[in-house]
């Protein structure tokens, strides 16, 4: 076998592979779902940014405790 061979496998792989995308049980989500408005989108990101801000805040709380006020050692 050959590398056109070998190639042309892949390809119709995974051809095959989308070809089932709309087909399994997550079709129907697939149908229903859409592009987000402007706001949408807008109010996702903020509220995973202020997500990832208060996480690292509460891992900075954390070692300022174990650093500064604990004087654990590195």
């Amino acid at each position: 076998m050959g590398v056109v061979d070998k190639s042309a496998e892949a390809q119709r792989k995974i051809e095959e592979k989308f070809s089932r995308i709309g087909k399994g049980k997550y079709s129907r989500i697939f149908k229903m779902a859409r592009k987000p408005t402007h706001d949408e989108y807008m109010k996702v990101v903020t509220i995973t940014g202020l997500g990832i801000i208060l996480v690292g805040g509460v891992g900075f709380a954390i070692y300022l405790i174990l650093q500064v006020y604990l004087k654990i050692p590195k």
